[in-house]
């Protein structure tokens, strides 16, 4: 029987290191409210990334709308059409208003050249996302927020790992925030992270995140339930030792594909100058969207799965009331395929992918 072949696979390390990490939250008879695996998760992360602060969440949205609630006062935030839906809709769920900007055809970041047209009176912040782990202008973008009073956050929800002139990208911005999901680089199976260089909003970001409690009976403002569970940071501390493994088997991979598929016909994403790149996609940008449906169709009746990231192109969105055409953004959206990049995808798999994508295009 043909085995299926998805755009990702989960990373799991071997169970029984999973189990043995659980016992000491069965043996405490605590799994939520921030036990001890939850802390000793985020202090190797901060040791791991070199940074100050970090929270652990209980799914890579919610840092988002936090980030959201702290800096978006009720305002305007310039973003881009090309991400995941939780970009936009985490500024639509903070009772914001979404204005989009279109995104640079070579990096595929918003483009931070048209940020500043896009800034008016009720412009309270930037959230822009470092697409496939590909950081924006980030220099760039920090100017124009700082020439005209605005915050900026980043979604680098597949930016694990990634560093920009030799810090990591989770740096830049007033907030950041990162998805631990399945399907990412490093995963708990559901979670994610925010993260701030600014003490007094990781404050505000923690107490967002947990109810508003400021310790165990007083509350300051109000809250959500975003924390991480002792299941899920036992799941991280278990794929933590991984790390080398998965970033050289991933680059095998993207090496691979890179060998063999020149083809004139394909253009790729550009990774920008200064970046160690973590591997976290591999984006292909047909000629046109029928090229990529008659491909994806040979694909498929092989049991090959890609991703179309990111369809549609979220300026379309049935909820966005202000509508304005992304040429760049909807165009590339139509065009773009994520081809399977995992730990474990064999070179026969990738010799098959390739060759059926050569077939239709040399």
């Amino acid at each position: 029987m043909m085995k299926q072949i998805n755009v990702t696979q989960t990373f799991l390390p071997p169970i029984q290191e999973y189990t043995e990490l659980l016992s000491s939250a069965w043996g405490n008879k605590w799994i939520t409210n921030r036990g001890g695996l939850v802390l000793e998760l985020e202090s190797k992360l901060k040791h791991l990334l070199n940074l100050d602060n970090l929270i652990t969440t209980t799914n890579g949205t919610i840092p988002l709308q936090l980030a959201v609630k702290l800096l978006g006062n009720n305002g305007e935030i310039i973003t881009t059409p090309f991400s995941y839906v939780a970009t936009t809709s985490s500024i639509v769920w903070g009772n914001c208003t979404p204005v989009f900007v279109d995104i640079d055809p070579i990096y595929l970041t918003i483009d931070e050249n048209k940020i500043e047209a896009a800034i008016t009176e009720r412009t309270s912040a930037i959230l822009a996302t470092h697409v496939f782990g590909n950081p924006c202008n980030v220099e760039a973008i920090e100017k124009i927020a700082q020439k005209h009073k605005i915050k900026v956050i980043y979604d680098a929800a597949h930016c694990f790992g990634v560093e920009f002139n030799g810090k990591s990208i989770f740096n830049y911005g007033d907030v950041s925030t990162c998805s631990f999901h399945a399907t990412k680089i490093f995963h708990t199976g559901e979670g994610g992270a925010i993260i701030s260089n600014d003490k007094d909003y990781m404050n505000q970001l923690f107490r967002y995140h947990n109810f508003g409690h400021e310790g165990y009976e007083k509350f300051k403002g109000v809250g959500i339930n975003g924390k991480m569970s002792e299941l899920q940071a036992a799941m991280g501390l278990s794929v933590l030792p991984y790390m080398e493994l998965i970033f050289k088997e991933r680059k095998r991979i993207v090496d691979y594909y890179n060998k063999n598929l020149k083809i004139a016909k394909l253009n790729k994403i550009s990774i920008r100058e200064g970046t160690d790149w973590n591997y976290s996609y591999y984006p292909i940008i047909f000629e046109s969207e029928k090229e990529l449906i008659k491909i994806l169709r040979k694909l498929n009746n092989q049991k090959i799965f890609p991703r179309r990231y990111f369809n549609p192109s979220l300026n379309t969105l049935d909820y966005i009331t202000n509508k304005v055409s992304m040429q760049i953004s909807e165009d590339i959206s139509k065009r773009i395929v994520c081809l399977p990049l995992y730990v474990g995808l064999e070179e026969k798999d990738l010799k098959n992918i390739v060759a059926i994508i050569k077939s239709e295009l040399c």
